[in-house]
This record gives C-alpha cells, sequence and structure tokens, in this order.
C-alpha cells in the first residue's frame, strides 16, 4: 500500500546562523546572543594609516618615513625658491626694460607738448621772422610726443587709465595743432586774432592735454612702484623651508650618530651641503640685488622724477613769458585780493617750482658727475630771472619792442638762460639715467641663475637624503 508524498515543510523564520569556517550557514538557528556584528568596509586611507602606524614600530619602517620626510623638505624648498626667486628676477627686468622706460617716455611725452607750446609761442612772437630752428623744433616736438603715444599705447593694458589719458591725447593732439596752425596763418597776415587762437591753443594744453599727460605720467610711475614692490621684498617663505630642511637634516645626523656612533652619514652631508649652499645662495643673492635696486631707485628714480619735474617746469615758465608779451595784458587773475597778470603770475609760480627742483635735485645727487650740471641749471636760472625783471620792467613800462629783445632777441635774452636750463638738466637727467640703468642691471644679475640652481640643488640635496637613509637601511637587510 502505497502513501501519498509529504509536502515539504515551510523554512522557519528567523535569522540565519552564522555556520562554521568551512560548514554551510545553516538557516534557521539564530545566531548566538553576544556574536559581533559584522564590520563595514575599510577605506584606503584608513588601511594606509594602519600600515604607516606599523611600519613606524620598527626601525626600517621610521628610516623609510624620515627619508621620505626628508627628501619632500628639500624639494618644496627648492621649488619654492625657484617661484619666489624667478618672481622677483622678472619683477627686475620688467622695472629695467619695461616700466622704467615707460614712465621716461611718459615724462617724455609731457615734456615734448610743453616744449612745442613754447616752441610756438616763441615763433609767434617772431611773427614773420619765425626762424627755420623755431619751426622745426616745434614740427620735432609734436612728432616726439605723437610716436611716445604710440608705444605708450601699445604697452597700456585694456579698460586702464593709462590707456584713457592716451586715448584724450591722441584727439587733443590734432585739434592743438590745428589752433596752432590757424595762430601762426592770422600772425602772418597781421590779424590781431591770431593771438587769441594762442591762447586758446595754449589754454587747450595747459588745462587739457598737460594734465592728460601728467595723468600718464602718474599711472606710468605707479606701474614702476609696483614694479619694485615685486622685486625687493625678501623670499621668507623660501628662507624658511631652507632653515626647517637643514634643521630636519641636522636632526637626522644626530639620530644616525646616536644609534650607530658614526660621525657622518655621507649622504646626508651632501644633502646638507647642497641645502646650506642654495640657502645661503637665495639669501646673499637677494640681499645684494635688493640693494641694488633700492640704490637704483634712491639714486636714479627719485633724481629722475625730480629733474623731470625741474624740467617741465622751466618748458612751462618759457611758455608763460612768451605769452605774458601776447597777451599785452588781455587776461588778468585775482590772487588774495590783488589782481596780476595771468602769465607773469604763471611764470613766478612756475620758477619758484624749478628753484625748489633744482634744489632737491642737487641733494639727490650723489657724485660730481650729477651735481655739476643741476648746479650749473641754478646759475642759468638766476641770471634769467634777472633779465626777466627787465623785460617786465621795459613792457611796464610801455617799450614793447624792447621787452620782445630781452625776451627772444639773438643776444642777451632770456631765451639764451631757458636753452641753458633745458640742456643742463639734459645733461643731469642722461647722467642719473646711466646711474639708474647701471645699478637696476647689477640688481638684476644678482639673481640670474638662481632659480635653476635652486632647483638643481635641491633635486641633489633631495638624493642625498634618500641615499643617505638608504644606506642605513641596506644594514637591516
Amino acid at each position: 500500500m502505497t502513501h501519498p508524498p509529504k509536502s515539504a515543510a515551510p523554512p522557519p523564520a528567523g535569522p540565519v546562523m552564522p555556520a562554521a569556517p568551512g560548514v554551510p550557514a545553516q538557516p534557521g538557528r539564530p545566531a548566538p546572543a553576544g556574536s559581533p556584528a559584522p564590520s563595514a568596509r575599510r577605506t584606503a586611507f584608513a588601511e594606509g594609516v594602519d600600515r604607516l602606524r606599523a611600519a613606524a614600530t620598527t626601525e626600517p619602517g621610521r628610516l623609510r618615513i624620515i627619508g621620505a620626510v626628508l627628501a619632500l623638505l628639500v624639494v618644496a624648498f627648492g621649488a619654492v625658491t625657484a617661484w619666489q626667486a624667478s618672481g622677483r628676477a622678472a619683477a627686475a627686468d620688467d622695472v629695467l626694460h619695461r616700466s622704467q622706460p615707460l614712465s621716461s617716455g611718459a615724462a617724455g611725452i609731457y615734456r615734448s607738448l610743453a616744449d612745442a607750446n613754447t616752441a610756438a609761442s616763441s615763433g609767434f612772437l617772431a611773427g614773420g621772422q619765425e626762424s627755420a630752428d623755431s619751426r622745426d623744433r616745434y614740427e620735432k616736438d609734436i612728432r616726439t610726443a605723437a610716436a611716445g603715444l604710440v608705444t605708450a599705447a601699445a604697452n597700456a593694458e585694456p579698460g586702464s587709465a593709462s590707456e584713457a589719458a592716451i586715448s584724450k591725447l591722441n584727439t587733443l593732439l590734432p585739434e592743438y595743432k590745428g589752433l596752432i596752425e590757424r595762430a601762426r596763418t592770422y600772425n602772418r597776415q597781421g590779424y590781431p586774432v591770431g593771438g587769441a587762437y594762442l591762447r586758446y591753443a595754449n589754454e587747450k594744453m595747459q588745462k587739457e592735454m598737460l594734465p592728460a599727460a601728467e595723468d600718464l605720467y602718474t599711472k606710468e610711475n605707479q606701474r614702476l612702484d609696483a614694479d619694485y614692490g615685486n622685486a625687493t621684498p625678501y623670499p621668507w617663505l623660501a628662507i624658511a623651508l631652507g632653515v626647517l630642511a637643514l634643521a630636519a637634516l641636522g636632526w637626522a645626523q644626530q639620530r644616525t650618530y646616536r644609534r650607530t656612533n658614526r660621525v657622518l652619514n655621507h649622504g646626508l652631508v651632501a644633502a646638507s651641503g647642497a641645502t646650506a649652499v642654495a640657502l645661503l645662495w637665495l639669501v646673499v643673492g637677494h640681499a645684494v640685488a635688493r640693494a641694488e635696486l633700492n640704490g637704483s631707485y634712491d639714486h636714479g628714480i627719485r633724481s629722475l622724477t625730480v629733474l623731470h619735474d625741474a624740467r617741465i617746469a622751466s618748458l612751462k615758465a618759457r611758455g608763460n613769458e612768451n605769452l605774458s608779451l601776447v597777451a599785452r595784458g588781455a587776461e588778468t587773475i585775482t590772487v588774495d585780493g590783488r589782481t596780476y597778470d595771468t602769465y607773469y603770475y604763471a611764470f613766478d609760480q612756475d620758477m619758484t617750482t624749478l628753484g625748489k627742483g633744482l634744489t632737491r635735485a642737487g641733494q639727490l645727487a650723489d657724485d660730481q658727475g650729477g651735481r655739476t650740471p643741476v648746479k650749473a641749471a641754478e646759475g642759468d636760472m638766476t641770471v634769467w630771472k634777472q633779465r626777466h625783471a627787465s623785460a617786465r620792467t621795459e613792457d611796464e613800462d610801455g617799450n614793447y619792442q624792447q621787452a620782445l629783445d630781452k625776451v627772444i632777441g639773438a643776444k642777451g635774452a632770456t631765451g639764451e638762460c631757458f636753452d641753458g636750463v633745458d640742456s643742463d638738466l639734459a645733461r643731469a637727467i642722461d647722467h642719473e639715467q646711466t646711474e639708474f640703468q647701471q645699478a637696476a642691471v647689477d640688481g638684476r644679475d644678482a639673481m640670474t641663475g638662481l632659480p635653476v640652481g635652486a632647483a638643481a640643488l635641491a633635486v641633489l640635496g633631495a638624493a642625498g637624503a634618500l641615499f643617505g637613509i638608504g644606506r642605513r637601511l641596506s644594514e637591516y637587510r
């Protein structure tokens, strides 16, 4: 008699009890009380930390860690030294080849514009007898200013204040030339309106063009100051890393000596020597560069700035002296309740500025080559003031032709004194420019090769540190 098959019993509810190693898990049996829960998966970083901690408990492991840290410090020192030295060398090169030439170029634009205005007024006073030299001087100044604006525009940053000043001058320069040509045309024909056009051109120059040129000069000087600011600070981060690397190398050698009684470890000694040479090169090289660059600023840039300002003051004084005879009292100014001829008053102010500038330039000049032309300019200025006073007396007494002869005459005129002051200041500027060039070149050259040399020494130092530690590790094999 056959029995029907029994149906399979349903699996019991409840967790599956973990089986012993090698035995399949048996369902239906609860896990024993107090058994640990399965652990979460460890991260690679945590496992790396554990391995590092385990390695640090053995001397070979500690040596490997020390070697890695020493190599990292020396390489970091070399990298930071190369970075900071490269930045300062580039800034020093910018001082020499970019910002200072642009600053001088901006001063040249200002001077050329002011001199063109002076030459135009001198030619106007001569009337139909305008000399070819006066005309050529005016044309040369205009061409020089235009060329300077082209150079400045090529180096101006888009959207900067310098670009705006250059654009303004490029717009105003043709307008000014047109006014001067009209003044010349009417003057030759004997029309008094020519003087009005000349005064209008002078007003455009004094109130619009020269302020724009001065703004450009100021902006270029700010760029020059910024380049000096980037070239001269001490590389403190690189120095600190160099000291730290040397200290770590010294500690590693002391540790080796305490454990082995060996005085020298050739690899660590080589690493210390390479690091010390790089650090000394960095400190001495930058100290020399900083001293030379500061000298180029103190005895070059500062003197050049004062001399440029003095030369511009002399040009403005000469222009106002000429215009006082063109206007013939038509324009006056009231100061503190007193009325003065506008151009005579401006002349006095300009001469005061010139005198102060020459005094300051003499104080800044640090050798006879710089002091001699400044003293000559002071002598010419003194004679100029005396002759101007005589010409003014003639003008105020109604002796216009005598006054004119004392200003633009062939001999004994104030024009001779102005030319003397201008040439003296030009010689002083050339001398100070040479002084600047020499000091700036010395400052830049003091950092020549430092970035590459420091990087190479750092690589050698890191290799030496690894070699020295490797020799110690070989003793455990």
